[in-house]
């Protein structure tokens, strides 16, 4: 299929084939993400590139693709595979992570003191290809005698599974590894080519899984989080379910539980029940009374 066939068939020169408008429906009922028409575009190219894959010579037939051949759900799964392709790296958010190291997790140490069973569980939500999961368990090995006899896990989910395939494979290259420094890429890396892997003591903390937000069941069961890093994946989403993803996070968390967002992410008028705290150089959302000094952050 030519370029200019599906230039053609996308309908890219005048208002939106009400086809793509099904489509950007079907996306939001399936996964809560809505391109808004100013990103129609975005969907346009991304659709696109299944069709030339199908040879689907328009809108419609790729609609019935998605909807009624007996491969629709695995062809809904990779046009969500297009539409999802996320960009990060390692030590991303040197502030929050530092937050975490200083702040938090002596906190959270403190309030499960007393706990039967010493756990802690942090949810990478929307870890593309996992270098956000992969810096928090190394973050916590450094934290290592603050954590002895406690069991360590860190759930990382997100909706790509090319991108879950990478992050399992801990295989990367050097856009992705930019900021280590020194100490953190001859400690817990190990070359293979050109490419740095993940050493086995930093993979074996994390779990990787595809979950989608939307999938109200799968949501409800990922119980006793102690902090949730979602950073910069809300903004795909309309408010209708922003409001309910961040509801299942709230209902997720323990009592003590943060929340991180991106860092030009907010929940204002989204959800009041979180409450923001300032920390040196982030921001993060509690569940639960910290009373006047989680108030403060310090």
């Amino acid at each position: 299929m030519t370029a200019a066939v599906v230039h053609s068939a996308l309908g890219l020169d005048g208002p939106p084939d009400p086809e793509l408008i099904r489509i950007r429906d079907l996306v939001y009922q399936v996964a809560g993400i809505f391109h808004p028409d100013t990103k129609l575009r975005l969907l346009q190219d991304r659709c696109a590139r299944r069709m030339k894959e199908l040879k689907s010579r328009s809108l419609h037939e790729y609609f019935e693709h998605l909807t009624l051949k007996p491969t629709r759900q695995i062809e809904l799964v990779a046009l969500l595979n297009e539409i999802t392709i996320g960009e990060t790296c390692f030590f991303r958010s040197q502030a929050q992570l530092e937050a975490v190291r200083q702040i938090i997790l002596p906190r959270i140490v403190e309030a499960k003191a007393k706990f039967p069973i010493r756990r802690l569980r942090i949810w990478s939500a929307g870890c593309s290809t996992g270098e956000e999961p992969y810096t928090v368990s190394m973050v916590l090995q450094d934290e290592s005698h603050r954590l002895k006899d406690w069991a360590v896990e860190i759930v990382a989910t997100d909706l790509n599974e090319r991108s879950l395939n990478h992050a399992r494979n801990a295989l990367y290259g050097a856009y992705s590894t930019r900021h280590l420094t020194p100490y953190y890429r001859e400690k817990y890396f190990l070359p293979v080519g050109e490419e740095l892997q993940v050493h086995a003591s930093v993979r074996k903390a994390v779990t990787f899984s595809r979950l989608n937000f939307s999938d109200d069941a799968r949501m409800t069961f990922m119980k006793g989080i102690d902090v949730i890093f979602c950073c910069n994946v809300l903004i795909y989403f309309d408010i209708a379910s922003k409001r309910r993803v961040i509801e299942h996070f709230y209902s997720n968390l323990m009592p003590h539980g943060y929340l991180f967002l991106g860092e030009t992410e907010s929940l204002y008028g989204v959800n009041d029940q979180f409450r923001l705290i300032h920390l040196p150089g982030a921001t993060a959302y509690v569940r639960g009374d910290h009373g006047e000094k989680g108030r403060q952050g310090l």
